[in-house]
Order: structure tokens, then sequence, then C-alpha cells
């Protein structure tokens, strides 16, 4: 089992309506909600950084007319 941390955050009060209604609706705890939406938060972190880094390197050393 992976180790899990309990952490506090404070959410202003129109932004946890949302949340929890969001939560309620798909059968989810207040954890399984942040803990999905922190993992896709990174996930797309990661995506844009790879695309930055080939949009990068397509700059640095772009396509030649015989490729």
């Amino acid at each position: 089992m992976r180790k899990v941390a309990k952490i506090a955050i404070s959410l202003p009060g129109d932004v946890l309506e949302v949340v929890e209604k969001e939560r309620k609706a798909k059968g989810e705890s207040r954890s399984e909600f942040f803990r999905r939406a922190v993992e896709a938060l990174l996930r797309q972190e990661r995506e844009r950084a790879a695309v930055e880094q080939y949009v990068h390197g397509y700059q640095q050393m772009p396509e030649t007319a015989d490729e």
C-alpha cells in the first residue's frame, strides 16, 4: 500500500460548494476527488512540459527538406 499523508487546505465557500456537488454526483469522497484532481493537473503539466520540450527541440533542429 502506498504511504499517504493527510493535509488540510482552505477553499473559498463557493468553490467548496461546487466540489461537494461534483464529488457527491460521482459518489467520491473528498480525498478521492482531490487526489484525482491533483493527479490530472500533474499529468497535464507533464504533457505540457513534454510538448514544450518537443517544440523547443524542433526549433533548434527543424526538419530538412529531405525529411
